[in-house]
């Protein structure tokens, strides 16, 4: 419970997860000038704690030690406390991460920093309990610890939190000696992919499991470029497992966060709106490579739970939604069998007991967590068809069962106590949605998710920039701010350029140069190449970092080198992709021992490595002829091709940014027709659709021959 009677410095902020700690007896200070001028007046040093607001470990260290009078006490007395929501200042977190990790091994939320009043770290760890248990020292007994060092060897501490920052300042530099990018590269990365892969149950290592997508989506391409299946498999396999697991709300739809165990069962239950992008993004991708149904209906399913839980009133998305609720993680998700028996008919339990492996003392506690019994958790333990087959049944009435059960189960769960949701709107991760809204729109052939996107664009055109023309990175509770950072940029340009090639609204396409020019001005390296993380003019807080990882969202850099590359072929303008390569030259030496490390990098390489081309459709943007043959290209998973409409019913078409090249195509006999491009030039014209696609694949083919002999 939050003590009423006290109040801190936090009550002022617009964050969700500092909000939550506004009632600590802690006395926290946000970040800034206020907090930093104090600890140097006072000689302190700063216990810094770095969290979020839907973090499960972070609500348990928050009620066990934050909301602890005597915990309270000793940080009050010893230190300058500073609380900092991640998702909100990625900056700081990257940081101070980093550092988590030089230090101890390993990092994780809550992170735990005690560093000087300059902001140099001395000790890191990431969840703290009040008292010594696990082998983990407690807070009660480290705090103590800490203020003796600091009084009696204070000297030894700066120079141990000087050295350590140099260490960082060291291990953060990328080295100038350039490596190759070539296709041995891409076959590396497969390789190393192949060995960390489960082949018992997909995905990647053992547990905890996460969806990882952007390595699926490498795959894709790599079975593409090669016809290697194998590629494909690993595909199928995690996406089916993934969709089967408990990792996925089969009730409410959308994907938790990761999986606690190796078999998709237990996740961890928060949701994240990047993961929600991610994955619609790897499920399209798989459905047109395969043409499988079921790969679309998951797509419309994220798209569903997002649309109806996760979109602000404004038109831009939601960050996050808790683990926790009632102050137990995952309540809101699990069942008893009692309950169930309630809610459904004797035959619709009958199918969902058996579809869902649903036992009458609980099929959670077979699994590892937190001792709970009694609980089911819904994960598929057999298909609709196996258990059709298993029943002697029809598969049409076993389904119908399904889908009435899970809508009733829906309509109870509704009443529960909800988990608490993060509405802060990201740029970032707004644009990443709005990429997957716009790709779902165009290969689902569903213009409604392309209004959506549409609406998320113009909330933040109008809402979220900055007087100079750049991006805020963080909205809430009417106030837009915080300088955006390279993700904010990179992502949303990423979207516009998706929502362009699914509406082919010209003004998407200037405003991603418009944001790519400012982007260039003030995030690029002139003399090592890549994107910093933060703006030459944005605060100074001990490095400048430059983010490479493709860790669980993809690295700034790797997108903004596909996004040059789209851009250098829509508007015909070779400089962008100079631009490109000296992304990955910047870090080839770094991405070359570990390649699989850097898999949405590796996507860009794909591209630019190509064969790739333009594909030119000159036609009446209004007439079913048109939309079909759009329609019809969309549907084949061609990741080497990116598509321009010259719509041939404006006499001069507002051409700005698009392909200066495209402005004399015309359409054939009155027909939509087809130039297919490669490197500004277009050496064919086609007016028929199976023609069109015909030669499409023939390319494909192409690219799959030349494979091995470049």
């Amino acid at each position: 419970m939050h003590n009423s009677r006290h109040t801190n410095r936090l009550i002022t902020e617009k964050s969700l997860y500092l909000l939550q700690h506004a009632h600590n007896p802690v006395e926290w200070y946000s970040w800034g000038t206020e907090a930093f001028n104090k600890a140097k007046k006072e000689q302190k040093p700063i216990f810094l704690s770095i969290g979020y607001s839907t973090c499960h470990w972070c609500h348990v260290m928050a009620h066990v030690s934050f909301e602890d009078q005597d915990v309270a006490k000793l940080l009050n007395e010893t230190f300058i406390c500073i609380k900092v929501d991640r998702e909100e200042r990625p900056d700081i977190d990257s940081i101070y991460m980093s550092i988590c990790h030089l230090i101890t091994g390993s990092g994780g939320w809550p992170l735990t920093i005690i560093m000087t009043p300059n902001k140099e770290p001395f000790f890191a760890a990431t969840y703290i309990p009040k008292e010594n248990r696990y082998r983990r020292i407690g807070l009660l007994a480290l705090i103590p610890q800490i203020k003796e060092l600091w009084s009696s060897q204070k000297k030894e501490v700066l120079q141990s939190a000087h050295q350590i920052t140099s260490i960082l300042k060291k291990t953060s530099q990328y080295s100038n000696d350039q490596a190759t990018i070539n296709k041995s590269l891409l076959k590396t990365a497969f390789t190393q992919l192949r060995n960390s892969y489960d082949h018992q149950y997909g995905g990647f290592g053992t547990a905890p499991k996460f969806p990882t997508p952007h390595n699926l989506r490498f795959l894709l391409r790599y079975w593409k470029r090669t016809n290697n299946n194998k590629a494909l498999a690993m595909v199928e396999q995690t996406l089916e497992a993934m969709h089967f697991g408990g990792i996925y709300d089969h009730i409410g739809y959308g994907f938790h966060r990761y999986s606690m165990d190796r078999y998709w069962c237990v996740p961890h239950f928060e949701k994240m709106l990047y993961d929600q992008a991610l994955l619609a993004m790897a499920y399209i991708e798989a459905y047109q490579a395969t043409g499988k149904k079921n790969y679309a209906q998951t797509t419309r399913e994220i798209f569903n739970y997002v649309l109806r839980d996760m979109t602000s009133p404004q038109g831009g998305f939601y960050c996050a939604e808790d683990a926790d609720s009632e102050g137990i993680e995952g309540k809101f998700y699990l069942w008893r069998y009692e309950e169930l028996q309630q809610i459904l008919t004797r035959n619709e339990l009958e199918i969902i007991t058996k579809l869902y492996d649903i036992k009458n003392k609980g099929n959670f506690t077979e699994k590892v967590i937190h001792g709970k019994t009694d609980w089911n958790i819904f994960y598929k333990a057999r298909s609709v068809h196996e258990l059709s087959t298993i029943k002697n049944g029809s598969e049409k009435n076993i389904r119908n069962l399904e889908t009435l059960a899970l809508k009733k189960l829906f309509s109870f769960r509704e009443e529960r106590v909800h988990p608490d949701k993060d509405d802060k709107i990201l740029t970032d991760w707004n644009g990443l949605m709005i990429a997957a809204l716009a790709k779902g729109s165009r290969v689902l052939d569903e213009p409604r998710y392309a209004s959506v996107a549409q609406r998320a664009v113009e909330f933040i055109l109008t809402t979220m920039r900055t007087p100079d023309g750049g991006l805020f990175h963080r909205f809430r509770s009417g106030e837009s701010a915080l300088r955006g950072n390279v993700d904010d940029y990179v992502f949303f340009i990423h979207g516009l350029l998706e929502l362009y090639q699914t509406v082919f609204d010209v003004s998407f396409l200037n405003n991603a140069l418009d944001l790519n020019r400012y982007l260039l001005d003030h995030f690029w390296d002139d003399e090592g190449g890549g994107f910093y993380f933060t703006p030459d003019d944005g605060e100074t807080i001990l490095i400048r970092k430059k983010e490479i990882y493709d860790g669980a969202i993809p690295s700034g850099n790797s997108i903004a080198m596909l996004n040059l590359l789209y851009l250098s072929r829509l508007i015909g303008d070779s400089k962008l992709e100079e631009k490109a390569s000296k992304i990955a030259y910047a870090f080839s030496k770094t991405v070359q021992q570990m390649p699989s490390s850097y898999t949405e990098l590796m996507n860009a390489i794909d591209f630019q490595l190509g064969p790739s081309y333009e594909v030119v459709v000159a036609g009446n943007s209004q007439k079913l002829d048109t939309k079909q043959i759009l329609k019809e290209i969309n549907r084949y998973y061609i990741p080497s091709i990116l598509i321009i409409l010259r719509p041939t019913e404006e006499e001069s078409p507002d051409t700005t940014g698009v392909a200066k090249f495209t402005k004399d195509y015309v359409s054939l006999n009155g027909k939509p027709t087809v130039y297919i491009c490669h490197n500004f030039t277009c050496k064919k014209r086609l007016t028929n659709l199976s023609e069109i696609l015909d030669l499409l694949k023939l390319e494909d083919i192409e690219m799959n021959n030349n494979y091995d002999k470049t």
